[in-house]
């Protein structure tokens, strides 16, 4: 049994979380015979509860979630893991859903209810006051990666005719209620945007002083169909703390936090990640054994197709091999030096894309550089190549080795930076399995271009 001499909630969670990683259910014991222990520090510490509830199983950790209050699972439930918080809803009755999603912010809930199956989620709407499932409601109706999809409802949102002093006080008695206290966005009577100004402003400002005289007129706004990338973008570009969200009349909906773009920027470099090495784009290790195979079995059989291209290359040279067979032992070091070479440079080039880093003007520089950097790494990388296979072969092969070296990681920097930019010209995700494209490439550069050499150089 799991025994503790520190007693405070921060010690308790800390020693709690290290022996959950190696004895889950002695963990899960423990805890079902100090549930004062468990409610104390699950108040204190949201996030240490969360992690000690995803090294448990589902039936202890959504069991556990309900001895909180409402409002206490809520706040553990947003600290876990999107995927966790969701099985985990699942498993509770739609009341006891339904009183702790109300406990989140409408976004929050509306991340979790929308990836509830239909029946439940109508269930769980049924049940929320009217206010709030009309609100999450709204909020589904947006794709999850767009403005809308982040946005938060609750904004600190003002009559234009408000003055300093006035607009202080509505603030101090909505800030319970409001997520973000950035800014402080000015409406006219029909709810149109027509300025905004930062709280900092608002409180150095005289209290007698109109609001429409200090405002910012004409604030950079996003509609609730604009897509996180260029959220992120303008976020960045006008260094902004929460972007409005306007409709088509410019109505303010709401405002996307920075807490909002920070995960948006990370989700949509993980998912740039996954789909350029071939995976579903939203895979995670937990998504479903099935799910996870319709993701990656089309482009597995896609890079079958294309890899019969390097198949044909080698086979035609297949009588150079049967005369020289160090060449077979020697061909792989050419296409893995290629093949790193070429991860490398998309690397580089996918995260610039994802930050909306590479402007049209600049890409021939880019490819340029990139050009560059292989020349000068397959000189240094093409004399190592070279030193090393004269452990293998002679003086001639080896030279073949190491000027293949340097070929392959030309061909291969090159296509790693040009791809994607040739996706996104296209008008396709520019990370859309790029890495299967380079290695294609690099195989065909490292093994059908090592023996198209050796033909050439040897024979």
């Amino acid at each position: 049994m799991v025994k503790f001499r520190l007693r405070t909630p921060r010690e308790i969670a800390t020693s709690l979380r290290a022996r959950a990683k190696t004895e889950p259910r002695e963990v899960e014991g423990y805890l079902d015979s100090h549930l004062d222990e468990w409610t104390t520090l699950a108040e204190a510490d949201p996030a240490d509860a969360a992690d000690i509830l995803e090294e448990l199983g589902e039936d202890a950790a959504s069991d556990l979630l309900l001895e909180l209050s409402s409002q206490g699972a809520a706040e553990v439930l947003d600290e876990l893991r999107s995927d966790l918080a969701v099985d985990l809803v699942e498993r509770f009755t739609p009341q006891a859903a339904a009183d702790i999603l109300a406990a989140l912010s409408p976004m929050e809930a509306a991340d979790i209810i929308g990836h509830l199956d239909a029946e439940q989620r109508d269930a769980v709407l049924e049940i929320m006051s009217d206010d709030i499932s009309s609100t999450v409601e709204s909020l589904l109706q947006y794709p999850a990666d767009s403005a809308g999809g982040l946005m938060t409802t609750k904004v600190a949102a003002l009559p234009v005719s408000t003055t300093a002093g006035e607009a202080i006080e509505a603030v101090r008695k909505m800030h319970e209620v409001l997520e973000d206290l950035s800014y402080v966005y000015i409406v006219d009577d029909d709810r149109r945007l027509v300025g905004v100004l930062s709280f900092r402003d608002l409180v150095f400002n005289s209290a007698d002083v109109g609001l429409d005289d200090v405002m910012v007129a004409h604030p950079v706004t996003v509609t609730p169909y604009t897509d996180r990338e260029e959220v992120a973008e303008l976020t960045t570009r006008y260094n902004l703390f929460g972007l409005p969200v306007v409709d088509t009349h410019d109505r303010l909906l709401g405002m996307v936090t920075t807490e909002a773009v920070i995960d948006a920027v990370q989700q949509e470099a993980s998912e740039d990640f996954a789909t350029a090495m071939g995976a579903g784009r939203s895979e995670t290790p937990y998504t479903s054994i099935p799910q996870s195979v319709r993701h990656r079995l089309p482009w597995l059989a896609l890079n079958l197709v294309l890899a019969l291209g390097t198949l044909e290359a080698i086979s035609r040279q297949s009588n150079i091999i049967s005369e020289l067979p160090v060449l077979a032992a020697l061909m792989p070091l050419v296409a893995t030096l290629g093949g790193n070479a070429g991860a490398q440079s998309l690397a580089v080039t996918i995260r610039a894309l994802a930050t909306d880093d590479v402007p049209r003007s600049e890409i021939p520089g880019i490819l340029g550089r990139q050009l560059a950097i292989g020349a000068i790494s397959g000189v240094a990388i093409g004399g190592l190549a070279f030193a090393v296979s004269l452990m293998r072969a002679d003086v001639a092969v080896a030279a073949v080795v190491g000027l293949a070296s340097f070929t392959n990681l030309v061909v291969a920097t090159s296509a790693g930076s040009g791809i994607p930019l040739v996706l996104r010209s296209m008008g396709l995700d520019p990370a859309l399995a790029s890495n299967i494209f380079v290695t294609l490439i690099t195989d065909l550069a490292g093994f059908g271009g090592f023996l198209a050499m050796a033909a050439l150089l040897l024979f």
